[in-house]
């Protein structure tokens, strides 16, 4: 079942994120994520989609598990359990965030040992979602006698970690619910699933990024949302295996050398065509097919606001893809 991220939107105000989740939840789509960075914050914009959208599931695309502790993430995955019933899904989307975002711009760690930590948190949340008291002594994190004040019901929230490369891909299949890709083509799916499948069995989510948009007027809209994410190493590192080294090399190149102009003209229009869809509606129905094609389990359309009316636009994706 296809799903649908709100996290293109966000930014544009949580009412319109609203409303977006709204007419999303009337399409029947499965469940719909949020994100968080520097706009609207992801958990208290769900509860209200809950309340909006009353037969989809919510999920978080991603958290950045630096910024909140492990029983917190547990309470909130609890609290949205709870909002949404035991018809419903909540997935717990959380990852590692870059320097940038956790370091700069929240003021929390980086940390140099993201593989360990993700593993300890996710034992320690799923510690804390099974209602027992917890206590617990780990290189990231303490806990004593932590008990969760909520009861849930037989369904229980699934944690899903946002993965890149080949370590974290493994580690996700081994502990995690579900795995949650980002920003890849289609024909990068293979090599991913094959990665999680070492690991285990965990479910795999992947965000499209997709408009049905006039692909023309607005693929240097879509190089600049590439260019924020082709300078964080490991995004760079997975654009490269996914078949665009040499645009990657000369993108780093110009942008090693302050030349921003440079590093946009090199994202060529074969990576942009292929990571951010845009086109008539059969093209991007098509494309988002080839993703469960590839591999996915659930495809999360990730509208993008692209077009001159942004609204209509968003309406146009979510109604060509439901």
């Amino acid at each position: 079942m296809r799903h649908v991220s709100i996290a293109g939107v966000q930014t544009l105000g949580a009412p319109l994120a609203l409303d977006v989740a709204r007419e999303a939840g009337d399409l029947r789509y499965g469940a719909i994520w949020a994100a968080e960075a520097n706009a609207a914050e992801a958990l208290s914009l769900l509860g209200a989609v809950s309340q909006v959208a009353p037969t989809a599931g919510v999920g978080t695309g991603v958290l950045a598990l630096q910024l909140r502790t492990p029983p917190l993430h547990a309470m909130a995955a609890a609290t949205l359990q709870q909002l949404v019933g035991d018809e419903r899904d909540v997935f717990l989307g959380i990852g590692i965030s870059s320097p940038a975002v956790a370091g700069q711009w929240h003021g929390a760690g980086y940390g140099d040992r993201p593989i360990a930590q993700v593993r300890e948190f996710v034992a320690l949340v799923r510690e804390c979602l099974s209602g027992e008291s917890v206590t617990f002594e780990g290189d990231f994190y303490r806990v004593s006698r932590f008990r969760l004040g909520l009861r849930l019901g037989e369904r229980k929230p699934k944690i899903v970690v946002a993965a890149l490369n080949e370590q974290m891909l493994r580690l996700a299949g081994e502990v995690a619910d579900g795995v949650l890709l980002n920003y890849l083509p289609a024909s990068a799916v293979p090599w991913c699933v094959e990665q999680v499948r070492k690991g285990g069995d965990a479910q795999v989510f992947a965000f499209v990024h997709c408009a049905v948009t006039d692909r023309d007027r607005y693929a240097e809209l879509a190089r600049r949302d590439l260019l924020n994410y082709a300078v964080v190493d490991a995004y760079a590192k997975q654009f490269a295996r996914a078949g665009y080294a040499d645009d990657v090399a000369a993108f780093r190149e110009r942008w090693s050398a302050r030349d921003r102009d440079g590093a946009l003209a090199a994202i060529g229009d074969r990576w942009v065509d292929e990571v951010q869809i845009m086109g008539d509606a059969s093209h991007v129905r098509a494309a988002v097919q080839a993703y469960a094609d590839a591999g996915v389990d659930s495809p999360i359309v990730f509208a993008l606001p692209w077009g001159e009316d942004r609204r209509a636009t968003l309406s146009d994706t979510l109604r060509a893809l439901a």
